[in-house]
């Protein structure tokens, strides 16, 4: 199953994240298909950027997004 979830970066106690399509087996901060974006939930205003197109194109073709991703994709739309 594909997933597109959050992928965490950055330092200890500073998280930034990369929005990720991945397949469910491979670890949190493993392998992956493609990058679709990123999200700095540190900064004033939680920045996020996201190649939509392509997350769209994910979701017609049966990719799962994660409660967290599904939130941030709605906040983006609206």
């Amino acid at each position: 199953m594909v997933k597109i979830r959050l992928r965490r970066m950055g330092a200890k106690k500073a998280p930034f994240y990369r929005i990720v399509v991945a397949d469910s087996r491979s670890p949190r901060d493993g392998r992956f298909i493609e990058e679709l974006g990123t999200y700095d939930p540190s900064a004033v205003e939680n920045k996020i950027k996201v190649d939509m197109e392509r997350a769209k194109y994910w979701i017609a073709n049966g990719a799962q997004p994660t409660d967290t991703v599904r939130g941030l994709l709605k906040k983006l739309e609206a």
